[in-house]
C-alpha cells in the first residue's frame, strides 16, 4: 500500500491495515494464535505484536495531547530517547507479559479508533504539512500517525506472518 499523501488515504490506509492484521489474526486456529515465536525476537508471540502496537499509540496519543496543548512531549517516552528505543521496546514488552490476547486485541481496537478521532479532527493542509506543529519537530502530524498505525500495523503483521511460518 502507497504511503498516504491526503487525510482520504490516511485513514483508509490504516483502517485497511488495522483490519488486514486483525482479520489474519482471527482466522488463525486457536493453537496459532498462542503459539510461541522461534527464538530470536523480542516479541515471542502474538500477544507481544500487540502489546507493543498498542503502548506505541498510547505513547501518540499523549504526545499529540500535550503537544496540542503548546507542551513538549517526552518523546519517545520519558526517560527514553530515539537512539534507546530498542531499551524502551523490552519494557512496553515487559509490561504487557501478562495481558491476555483478547485484552490487547480490546485495548489496541480503542486505541486504534482514538488515532482515527486524532485523524478526523485535522484538515489535510493540518495533517501533511510539515513544521506545522512544534512538537513534530521538521515532520508532519500525519507521519506520526502513519508510524503509529498504517505502517506499524504491516510491521506487526509480516512479523506474526514470518514467525508462524517458521517450524
Amino acid at each position: 500500500m502507497p504511503r498516504p499523501k491526503n487525510k482520504e488515504e490516511l485513514l483508509l490506509a490504516s483502517q485497511t491495515s488495522f483490519d488486514a492484521l486483525m482479520s489474519w489474526i482471527e482466522e488463525l486456529p486457536g493453537e496459532e494464535r498462542n503459539r510461541e515465536f522461534p527464538p530470536g525476537t523480542m516479541n515471542r508471540n502474538i500477544r507481544d505484536v500487540l502489546g507493543h502496537l498498542y503502548h506505541w499509540q498510547l505513547m501518540m496519543k499523549s504526545w499529540h495531547d500535550i503537544g496540542q496543548k503548546g507542551g513538549k512531549p517526552p518523546m519517545p517516552a520519558e526517560g527514553y530517547n530515539w537512539k534507546t528505543v530498542p531499551a524502551l521496546n523490552r519494557k512496553i514488552h515487559e509490561t504487557y507479559r501478562t495481558s491476555s490476547l483478547n485484552e490487547l486485541k480490546e485495548w489496541l481496537n480503542k486505541t486504534h479508533m482514538e488515532m482515527h478521532k486524532i485523524m478526523e479532527l485535522y484538515s489535510h493542509e493540518e495533517l501533511f504539512k510539515k513544521k506545522r506543529y512544534k512538537w513534530t519537530g521538521s515532520t508532519s502530524l500525519a507521519a506520526y500517525l502513519i508510524s503509529a498505525t498504517s505502517s506499524h500495523y504491516m510491521w506487526g503483521l509480516k512479523l506474526i506472518k514470518k514467525q508462524l511460518a517458521k517450524k
